[in-house]
């Protein structure tokens, strides 16, 4: 991630995808041996541009777009939650490489500094388009909007329904996976965690 320099009242950083960028010949001959070895009939007329388009899927859920993180100063002093709700999350578990999907609720406290409320999308996306846990998801994207924002408060829940899990294994389609990340006066004060968490919909 790179950081271009600050001007006027706005401030905005850079941020692009730190990983390698891909390499679609050497994926697709890769995805076609893998299909080959389980026995799959890629020569078929249905299946012989599967290969490619494995690539394309999964070049797409593990590349995030870049982003400029705009934030602005606080004029009004507003003190009050900032909640950005039902942001889609679309990622791939690290264990499987299968897609796991669902939503985030992203918000915070203002302290000097607010956001653009598109950013905190992209902000989910970043962290998103990449092998991933869950549980890591929550707290990578609460750690970075309070590293970037320094705000008095800082929530994440993430609610997921893993293909791992559905799909094979146990079997059990339907199951919602929740995970939460707080910081702050979000984590430490009573009133503000429930007021949070109420409005993401979790009692």
């Amino acid at each position: 991630m790179t950081a271009a320099a600050a001007f006027g009242p706005s401030s905005r950083l850079h941020v692009v995808h730190d990983g390698s960028a891909p390499d679609a010949d050497r994926a697709r001959d890769a995805a076609e041996a893998f299909l080959r070895a389980l026995g799959v009939p890629v020569d078929d007329p249905g299946l012989e541009e599967t290969p490619r388009r494995m690539v394309d899927a999964y070049t797409e859920l593990l590349t995030p777009r870049a982003f400029d993180l705009t934030t602005f100063p606080n004029e009004e002093g507003y003190d009050e939650l900032v909640l950005a709700r039902g942001i889609p999350v679309q990622s791939v578990c690290e264990h499987h490489m299968l897609p796991f999907t669902g939503v985030a609720h992203v918000g915070y406290l203002p302290g000097e500094r607010i956001v653009g409320l598109s950013k905190l999308a992209r902000v989910v996306e970043l962290f998103a388009r990449r092998p991933q846990v869950q549980e890591r998801l929550t707290v990578q994207v609460a750690n970075w909007l309070q590293a970037q924002l320094s705000p008095r408060g800082v929530g994440v829940v993430v609610e997921a329904e893993h293909l791992c899990m559905t799909l094979r294994g146990v079997q059990a389609p339907g199951t919602t996976t929740i995970t939460s990340a707080l910081q702050g006066v979000l984590r430490e004060d009573p009133r503000s965690r429930a007021e949070f968490l109420s409005l993401t919909g979790r009692p």
